[in-house]
């Protein structure tokens, strides 16, 4: 078997593979002798099928097959041998007029195109300075978390008139210009979140009500997703965008969630007997928590901000046309090319950062090994099992750790969470950084 390859250009290759005879014709004859010992063909005993019968029933499919296996095996060992960083797979070449003969000829020539990974450079320098963006966690937010978990605690209640954060259920009808009920209009039951009623006017009307009381509301200020007024109209979406009607919304059942209180009881659910005592205690241990927490969303948007720097500053070509066709190959029952086209951008600057992810990975040396796995697995192992109170041995551990990365899609998934962690650690031992102090909601706004 002989491979030839032909560079195009630095992102495109054609390789021709010439298959002859002698390369699949002996294997080819094992198998038939294999097949005339097992076939059960009328007029014959088994095992006792004349070689010519054999060979001129299944000769031609068992070439098909052991050609297009040597084919799949030579050109992953060409590949893997000369060291071609290729991307996606090689496609046969689209030839109209080649005409193959499985009848009658004995050697082959296929043609391959093939899209090869482009060479560039990925410095990474001190020079280079970002700013990280922390969020400050003040007495203000500690006391908004402290809200929000003794909501999650709270007891939800019936209430008797509504307040801001109830939940409401009703009928919601649609009415015609002379506020009257119109026959064959909107008519739904559904609830609605009082909190998500942002217009002034409406939340008011709203507030104070009773069970069995009405109010009269624009439809469109219902709430300020369209996507909420679909569910809670049981309308369309397109009827949604448009909707220009009064609603008449009859009060059936109003549901308060009122708080835990802040207790030692409380305390204890949180964190386990004794271990928070106070307030005080709570707030400093809320406050540790956040901290903690708004790290990942500072390297999140660290992380962001470097990949735009990079996809900026570093220019290569991409085999656009054998990319396009490699994906309409691999996913021709879902994807067409009118579709490929509209998303074909995106598709292309994600593979512009995979690209520069995996230089900067390998540049690095950034390796992840098993030990990592394990013990990443084992740590969320134990947070579960910690929040169903149980407290597993080493062994037990170690045990589930290795039945979880039995699932290769459940390995993969760790080993990328903990290659993105170092590649991270190397931007912050690398770049220059200046800490910048936000509040909650500047920081989250920036980073929409």
């Amino acid at each position: 078997m002989n491979i030839i390859q032909e560079n195009i250009d630095d992102v495109n290759a054609i390789l021709k593979v010439k298959v002859a005879e002698e390369d699949y014709l002996p294997k080819v004859e094992i198998t038939l002798k294999d097949y005339q010992k097992k076939a059960s063909i009328p007029g014959f005993r088994p095992g006792k099928v004349p070689a010519g019968v054999i060979k001129k029933r299944f000769f031609k499919s068992v070439m098909v097959d052991e050609i297009n296996r040597l084919l799949t095996d030579s050109l992953n060992s060409y590949l893997s041998e000369n060291k071609i960083n290729v991307l996606g797979n090689p496609l046969p070449k689209r030839d109209e007029n080649l005409i193959i003969d499985w009848d009658n000829q004995k050697e082959f020539e296929f043609t391959y195109e093939m899209g090869l990974a482009p060479e560039f450079s990925v410095e990474l320098s001190s020079k280079d300075k970002f700013t990280y963006a922390t969020v400050r966690v003040d007495e203000d937010l500690i006391s908004k978390y402290v809200t929000d978990i003794a909501k999650r605690y709270g007891k939800v209640e019936e209430a008797e008139t509504t307040q801001e954060g109830d939940l409401t259920n009703g009928d919601f009808v649609e009415l015609d210009a002379a506020g009257e009920i119109l026959p064959g209009g909107i008519f739904n039951s559904s609830s609605l979140f009082l909190d998500k009623v942002k217009d002034a006017g409406t939340k008011k009307a709203l507030l104070g009500l009773k069970k069995g009381d009405k109010a009269i509301l624009d439809a469109q200020l219902i709430t300020d997703t369209r996507t909420d007024l679909v569910s809670i109209l049981n309308i369309t979406k397109e009827r949604a965008e448009s909707i220009a009607c009064k609603i008449q919304y009859t009060i059936k059942s109003i549901t308060r969630l009122n708080p835990a209180e802040v207790n030692q009881e409380f305390f204890d659910k949180l964190y386990g007997a004794g271990v928070i005592n106070s307030v005080d205690e709570l707030r400093a241990k809320v406050k540790d928590e956040l901290s903690v927490m708004f790290v990942n969303d500072s390297d999140r948007k660290l992380y962001n901000d470097v990949v735009e720097h990079l996809m900026n500053k570093i220019n290569f070509n991409l085999p656009t046309e054998f990319m396009k066709r490699w994906l309409l190959t691999m996913n021709e029952k879902t994807v067409n090319a009118e579709q490929l086209d509209a998303e074909f951008g995106d598709y292309q600057k994600a593979m512009k950062w995979q690209l520069i992810e995996s230089k900067i990975v390998k540049d690095h040396n950034i390796q992840v090994s098993n030990d990592e796995l394990i013990e990443d697995v084992k740590t969320l192992i134990l947070q579960q099992y910690g929040q169903a109170g149980f407290n597993p041995s080493e062994e037990e551990l170690n045990d589930t750790a290795k039945r979880v990365l039995k699932n290769e899609e459940e390995t993969k998934k760790i080993a990328e969470k903990l290659f993105g962690q170092k590649v991270m650690q190397l931007f912050k031992s690398t770049f220059t950084l200046e800490n910048k102090e936000m509040s909650y909601d500047d920081f989250f706004k920036s980073n929409k």
